[in-house]
């Protein structure tokens, strides 16, 4: 009878909540249920023996992912301490069943597609609900607080929520505090669930949400409902029957609304899934991280589940002050225990004054920052987060409920002695890709390099779990750094990576393909062509330098053509070092080289907003031609440099860097110089044009230009030749381009002045160093006023 469903156990919980878990567990224990069904994914039901096993160390996840593109996928989050995870494993104590009752995650995946992006997210005390991961941001520290449905392109109006609103009522400062103060302490029995029921009566009767999320979870309620009537079907009594359930959907468990039908169920909309399990961390947990599901300090929380084991609830202020203390005599910072024991007390008197059985994780802040951090919080800052968050990450045994890229992942790691770099804290870790002469076997001798390919491959792939580090010797090929750092997000970049290739190996070659395929930029190839070189596979480095050849044959970009040929002549430099032939690819280099010295000149026409990047390939075409000097044509390259810094019809400041390089490489001669600079600055010049074409020049090899005092003789005649109006203009290039010298050149130039103005250096250097006068202020006010679009 659809009635019996009244008589099941139903038992409401905040996910994430150390005294839900307490009180569950006491109550699973007077009830002794022959079945434990549980919110959460039904379909996850053969990951429960694994999450039980004695070597699995939570927090861990189960992951749902789509099996096809684009990947969605979910998060379902569980802690030592989540009311769900005692569940299961109570069941397994006692041998009772433990079951998933929510909806499937193809359903709930497929729901994902049709929830706006501004939709609010599941209810706070329904945080049992998987959690969507392009839906992270949407709420950033993990409750409800305030998410309503927003108006698009209009800011909503300030209001409180729901859920601050029971924190004022209560005089609380926030609603963690209420939360806390009001169900996290309170231990007598039965008070957690009839109060946790209560509670999820008055949101669902005061809350309101947008028609989307309200069916959602009419729909999720039926289907529980459903899942609940099977197991009575199935012969267990419905008073043998505990549903663990979020406070939201306790009350909506019985006969008053029927459970989904057959029909209702087949028309839900589905994306074909699968199922993992993964390691989690409490910084994931924490809403630090985007992600707070409810619990902004998992490892506080833990802490307080110890305490409720162990019967000590009033001993969680001096082990959380003791361990804030500890933290900063670690660090060097000394702090005494009558501070630790000083700080109890006022919490405790704190807590007093709210009428609290224990004090707050609010109120042993608050004494951490009187009494250890003296008054200021800065000071006891880093350690509140060590203490209240923690770094704690899940373990699973090897190959539990994993995919086969992350079984290859684990390959990798064990392969190259990699494997104590699994862990949430950041590592620093060099690499000497040089061949290791000392040791034996080839692997022990190319070991680094081969960690270089693998970190490279997961770069690609934009798994997190391995980042470069810039090093003093970037220009060496054999030198890398890496900073490495486990991380749910790596466990979730690596399982949606799957749908690319079964190993790390086949999923990055089968990125590169697909790349290749629709690549249509000469930079994007090029980019594929070094990436596949870094990742140390050739097959895939040959199919890109194949595009790049093809897409260079119909190119005329000078910037892109110029970067292209100094990505592929990086590429040809690593070939000793990653035990590869660049010989193919040097004709390429060649050919760049030519077709973008060529398209130098019409290029440099430029307007002002794209001479960086200009001058960036310039550079960089520049350092091709010093690297490959007996393989590309040198002297058509420094001839398209001459033409571009004797012409006046190319942006000046081009020229000028043109002029620049080739006084860097003794192509022009002082005299050369002396004409040239005296056609650029001289009276008569326009503003703009004269001083444009000095900023160009002063970009590179500035001591040369210290060294030649006709230079500053001609600049300051220059300058002192102009009117106002082209004083403001020439100020605007001449500003940046003294910005870039540091102070011993300008004191150079200091120097240089003093001798053509006839006086003392020291007084050159007063004048120049001096305050401005309320008339040059007024000046530089009004060029800030100048409209610089007439340029």
């Amino acid at each position: 009878m659809p009635e019996a469903i009244d008589s099941v156990h139903v038992f409401g919980v905040r996910h994430l909540s150390p005294s839900g878990a307490w009180h569950l567990r006491r109550y699973l224990d007077e009830v002794q249920p022959e079945a434990v069904l549980i919110e959460g994914l039904s379909d996850a039901g053969d990951l429960i023996a694994d999450m039980t096993r004695r070597e699995t160390k939570p927090p861990i996840a189960i992951l749902a992912y789509t099996e096809d593109m684009p990947v969605r996928t979910l998060v379902y989050p569980i802690a030592r301490y989540s009311p769900e995870y005692q569940a299961i494993a109570w069941a397994k104590e006692n041998n009772a069943a433990a079951e998933w009752i929510d909806l499937p995650s193809d359903v709930f995946l497929a729901l994902q597609s049709v929830r706006p992006t501004v939709e609010a997210p599941l209810p706070e005390h329904d945080e049992t609900a998987p959690k969507a991961k392009e839906d992270e941001d949407t709420d950033a520290d993990g409750d409800d607080e305030d998410d309503t449905l927003a108006e698009p392109a209009t800011a909503p109006p300030e209001r409180v929520s729901l859920y601050d609103q029971f924190a004022q009522q209560a005089g609380e400062r926030d609603y963690e505090t209420y939360w806390e103060r009001q169900f996290e302490h309170n231990l007598s029995d039965h008070s957690y669930r009839l109060a946790a029921l209560e509670f999820g009566k008055g949101l669902r009767e005061l809350d309101v949400r947008s028609p989307l999320f309200m069916a959602e979870n009419l729909v999720r309620e039926a289907f529980m409902r459903r899942r609940i009537q099977e197991v009575i079907d199935s012969g267990v009594a419905p008073e043998k029957i505990v549903a663990v359930v979020g406070a939201y959907h306790a009350s909506a468990l019985g006969s008053d609304l029927p459970p989904m039908t057959d029909e209702e169920l087949a028309s839900l909309a589905r994306r074909p899934s699968k199922l993992t399990l993964m390691p989690y961390s409490y910084y994931k947990l924490s809403s630090q991280s985007g992600y707070g599901a409810g619990n902004q300090a998992p490892a506080y929380f833990e802490l307080l589940w110890e305490a409720l084991q162990e019967d000590d609830l009033h001993g969680l202020s001096t082990r959380y002050l003791s361990l804030v203390a500890r933290d900063m005599r670690t660090s060097g910072t000394h702090r005494s225990t009558a501070e630790v024991i000083e700080g109890v007390r006022l919490a405790q008197t704190m807590s007093a004054l709210k009428g609290g059985q224990a004090p707050t994780l609010s109120d042993l802040q608050d004494a951490a920052v009187t009494l250890i951090g003296h008054g200021h919080r800065i000071a006891v800052r880093d350690s509140l987060v060590k203490v209240e968050v923690g770094t704690a990450i899940g373990e699973l045994p090897h190959g539990v409920s994993q995919t086969s890229i992350q079984d290859d992942f684990e390959r990798q790691l064990q392969r190259l002695k990699l494997e104590k770099y699994r862990k949430t804290v950041a590592e620093r870790v060099g690499l000497d890709l040089r061949e290791n002469r000392r040791v034996k076997s080839e692997a022990a001798a190319f070991l680094d390099l081969h960690r270089s390919s693998f970190f490279h491959r997961l770069r690609v792939l934009e798994v997190p779990f391995s980042k470069p580090e810039a090093t003093r010797q970037d220009s060496a090929t054999w030198a890398e750094a890496w900073v490495l750092q486990c991380s749910p997000e790596s466990e979730i970049a690596l399982v949606e990576a799957v749908l690319l290739g079964e190993t790390v190996e086949l999923a990055t070659a089968y990125k590169f393909k697909a790349t290749l395929e629709k690549c249509t930029s000469l930079a994007d190839a090029a980019t594929v062509v070094r990436d596949a070189c870094l990742c140390g596979m050739m097959d895939s480095m040959e199919l890109a330098r194949q595009k790049l050849q093809a897409l260079a044959a119909t190119s005329s970009q000078f910037d892109l053509l110029a970067i292209a040929a100094w990505q592929l002549g990086l590429v040809v430099r690593y070939g000793d070092v990653r035990q590869f032939d660049p010989g193919p690819m040097v004709p390429l280099v060649e050919e760049l080289f030519v077709g973008a010295s060529l398209a130098l000149f019409a290029a440099a026409g430029c307007d002002d907003s794209d001479v960086k990047p200009m001058m960036q390939a310039i550079d960089a075409l520049n350092n091709v031609s010093l690297e490959f000097h007996d393989r590309v044509d040198e002297d058509l390259w420094i001839e398209q440099l001459q033409r571009l810094s004797d012409a006046d019809n190319r942006n000046p400041m081009l020229s000028g860097y043109a002029c620049a390089i080739l006084l860097e490489r003794g192509a022009i001669e002082n005299d050369a110089l002396a004409r040239e600079v005296s056609r650029r600055i001289s009276p008569g010049v326009p503003a703009d044009l004269g001083a444009g074409w000095f900023e160009g020049l002063a970009q590179r090899n500035r001591y040369a230009l210290l060294a030649r005092q006709n230079l500053w003789e001609q600049l300051a005649e220059y300058i002192a030749s102009l009117d106002d109006e082209e004083f403001r203009r020439a100020l605007v290039f001449l500003r940046r381009a003294f910005g870039a010298f540091d102070a011993n050149e300008k004191r150079h130039i200091a120097e240089n002045l003093a001798e053509h103005w006839g006086i003392a250096e020291d007084t050159a250097s007063q004048l120049l160093e001096a305050p401005l006068s309320e008339e040059e202020e007024k000046s530089l006010d009004d060029l800030n006023e100048f409209d610089f679009d007439d340029l």
